[in-house]
């Protein structure tokens, strides 16, 4: 959940505390059993809470650590876990940690906890290497001496109020087991660990080319990581009940990625290769195939995701002619994109996913089939991946928007009635067809689409733990069985097809043409088991 953007409470025009605790309800009858919040700790919002200033409270806009505390026992309550996000590859430069490390100085113990290091050059102008930060521009900024000439450069991947932590330090370490504590004391049910993979670098830190990476890699994907992991995995297990670890992990290499999914390390990971998958049967199938193949082995929980916070929402994405996924081809040129084509995409995506064995995310706003917004003001937008990138990239704010609930016209009841505040991001006047109360009462709608398919896939046997078995289907459908007595087809044909030999029909993402189905479409079915 991306609190800013779920419900405003106290009509600020930010989402915080009081209106998730508020649309407890809405979540419960939705159907989800688990809520994972993306960052809610104080921070100065450089890169939208991913710049931690206290891992240890709540940012006062969102609330306080008492309503976080409430919150979870009041979701505990509608059988609903709570799951927060970690983020251990660096923290916020307002962190009191790094405030010591710039008043120590070079060769202290504070700044051992980061990457400060000497430039290279005559009078060390340049940075310690070449390596570019994932949000655009040099990985390294240069501090002030006191007699304002320049000091020790520091690393970050990612923007520079974002400072990255030094993972063979013993303090760094500690710390996040403690921070661990501190919230599983608290009663959440686990952490998504955030850029998971990025924890440790080379200390020699040799100069990096992508497109030649060396093995292994100077700063991804690390042997050492696996020894934090597994300390995590202990320390989680010793609670009682279900204390549960995500990683973040971006990898291509199937075996690389399954090692985070061993029995004493993470439990499950995001399906990144999944959600960035185009709209093509023999690539979807491809895709299912090799996550199930890579969690396999490691007897793990495989995951399904469409969107998140970070990627275009994929109503857009498969409304376009290229319905694939990448950060690097993102452009400030916005492709033509069928919002009425790629609304039809994602219902039948909803079935296809939410009948896979595993576990699913469904991303807010989804349920309500909202797509990016691609218009907002250039004075709106906050993502520091459009500022680094001199707006060639059009950053990830469209993915953000408030979410619409009720009403004809902005800002759809998000702050509750009467309040002055406008949204932190302006929605769409579009979304009046849009909002959560408007869909509750339609039978057709994406919202009523999402409840039936989770109460079904809640009640359903076949859609439990085990195996899926492909079915022979024509060119450009894609069948699959459940347990002997569920199957799904999608179509992704240009013409409707007729369905295969069924007992009942359980859900369909769009109406049968007479008995056959559409293009772009999916059902559920029940077989003569």
């Amino acid at each position: 959940m991306y609190v800013r953007s779920f419900a405003d409470g106290n009509g600020d025009g930010i989402g915080d505390l009081a209106g998730v605790r508020a649309k407890l309800p809405y979540l419960r009858d939705l159907g989800v059993d688990a809520i994972w919040f993306t960052p809610w700790y104080p921070s100065p919002m450089a890169d939208g809470g991913y710049d931690v200033a206290d891992y240890r409270d709540i940012d006062p806009m969102f609330g306080t650590l008492g309503e976080a505390e409430q919150l979870i026992k009041e979701a505990a309550d509608l059988g609903i876990r709570v799951i927060v996000d970690i983020v251990p590859n660096h923290c916020s430069d307002r962190h009191c940690w790094f405030q010591e490390a710039l008043s120590s100085g070079p060769g202290s113990r504070e700044r051992d906890r980061f990457w400060f290091r000497a430039g290279r050059g005559k009078e060390g102008e340049l940075p310690p290497n070449d390596w570019s930060s994932i949000f655009g521009g040099s990985a390294w900024t240069r501090t002030q001496n006191e007699d304002g000439t320049g000091g020790e450069w520091y690393l970050h991947l990612f923007a520079p109020e974002q400072p990255d932590l030094n993972w063979d330090n013993d303090d760094v370490r500690k710390e996040h087991e403690d921070v661990l504590r501190f919230w599983f004391d608290r009663g959440v049910a686990g952490v998504r660990i955030d850029s998971a993979a990025l924890l440790f670098k080379d200390a020699t830190l040799p100069n990096f080319d992508p497109d030649n990476a060396p093995a292994p890699h100077p700063f991804s994907d690390r042997d050492e990581l696996h020894e934090v992991y597994r300390s995590w995995r202990a320390l989680a297990d010793g609670y009682a009940g279900d204390r549960i670890l995500i990683g973040e992990i971006w990898l291509p290499d199937p075996e690389r990625f399954a090692r985070y999914l061993r029995p004493d390390e993470m439990h499950t990971a995001f399906n990144f290769d999944f959600l960035a998958c185009p709209w093509e049967p023999e690539r979807l199938r491809a895709s299912i195939d090799a996550t199930l193949a890579a969690h396999a082995p490691v007897g793990a929980t495989a995951t399904w995701v469409l969107s998140n916070h970070d990627v275009t929402r994929h109503v857009t994405r498969y409304g376009r002619k290229d319905t694939k996924f990448e950060f690097a081809a993102k452009t400030s040129a916005i492709p033509e994109v069928d919002l009425e084509l790629g609304t039809r995409r994602a219902r039948a995506a909803a079935l296809l996913t939410l009948s896979l064995p595993g576990a699913v995310y469904i991303y807010q706003g989804e349920e309500l089939g909202l797509p990016e917004v691609e218009d907002l003001p250039t004075g709106a937008l906050q993502d520091p991946m459009f500022f680094r990138s001199n707006g060639t990239d059009p950053g990830r704010d469209g993915c953000r928007v408030p979410l619409p609930w009720d009403g004809a016209e902005p800002p759809f009841g998000f702050s509750g009635v009467g309040a002055s505040a406008e949204p932190w991001l302006p929605q769409p006047s579009s979304w009046s067809e849009l909002t959560a109360e408007g869909q509750a009462r339609l039978k057709a709608s994406m919202l009523s689409l999402y409840r039936d398919a989770l109460r079904i896939r809640r009640s359903e046997p076949e859609l439990q733990d085990g195996p899926l078995r492909w079915l022979n289907a024509p060119f450009g459908v894609v069948a699959f069985g459940r347990g002997d007595g569920f199957m799904c087809v999608l179509n992704l044909s240009d013409s409707a097809i007729e369905l295969p030999g069924h007992a009942a029909l359980l859900l369909a993402s769009e109406p049968l043409e007479n008995g056959r189905l559409p293009s772009d479409s999916a059902v559920w079915l029940r077989s003569f088991a």
